[in-house]
């Protein structure tokens, strides 16, 4: 098992778009060539097909940032999995505080995720919505403070609690998900520190889709989380 950094791009622009997608995806080819740890991207649906062009064959795993609950056919302006798994997409985000969705939703396209072979990575914004999604067997959750998003103040410094609750009541209900954390996640010692207290890795945005030097903040990142992880199975 190895630390997993997750890229949310969002929609930041330019930074999201275009070339600077790709430089993101490039710098990301460089961190799994340096540091042994899984990167997971996750760009616009605009960008899908360029990133997963990028990255092809290098281990990198590209997900969409969201998927509709909902079967193919008359849905104009939605996305179902079915047409995400025809792309190339290795898995899905669901239920991001900026995207929520019922718990209903969030069941279903856990189900259909898999049956489709494609990953889940949920989200959740407390540590109790975190146990109650993993019950629903999702591959990640990642807990992230709303109030904490985007700001620069890392959950892991500002609410080391959230983290720890949350492995607690996750780990009752479902020993074997891979637990994230996130919200405000800016440098290598936020993820040192959020690994450290029981993670496997994070899901980040801003701080490094809107870095002057994205590489430079991915390499801190990757660092600290494996230094974590040397620390822990010590």
């Amino acid at each position: 098992m190895r630390p997993i950094l997750a890229v949310n791009y969002k929609a930041y622009y330019p930074h999201s778009f275009g070339k600077h997608a790709l430089e993101l995806a490039r710098a990301a080819k460089k961190i799994i060539e340096e540091y042994d740890v899984e990167v997971i991207l996750a760009p616009p649906f605009t960008e899908l097909k360029s990133v997963l062009e990028e990255v092809k064959g290098t281990g990198i795993k590209v997900y969409a940032q969201h998927a509709d609950p909902l079967e193919p056919g008359a849905i104009t302006g939605y996305i179902p999995l079915e047409g995400l798994k025809e792309l190339g997409i290795h898995g899905v985000i669901i239920n991001h505080s900026e995207h929520r969705l019922k718990l209903a939703d969030i069941n279903y396209l856990v189900k259909k995720a898999h049956t489709l072979g494609l990953e889940v990575l949920a989200c959740a914004d407390v540590p109790e919505t975190g146990a109650a999604i993993a019950v629903l067997g999702p591959d990640m959750v990642a807990v992230e403070p709303p109030e904490l998003i985007g700001t620069g103040i890392s959950v892991s410094k500002a609410k080391p609690e959230v983290i720890t609750n949350s492995v607690e009541l996750i780990r009752r209900v479902n020993p074997n998900v891979k637990i994230l954390t996130g919200a405000g996640i800016s440098t290598g010692e936020d993820v040192y520190i959020a690994i450290k207290l029981g993670t496997i890795g994070v899901l980040v945005a801003s701080a490094i889709v809107k870095a002057k030097d994205p590489y430079s903040v991915m390499k801190d990142m990757a660092e600290k989380a494996v230094l974590a992880f040397k620390e822990i199975s010590k």
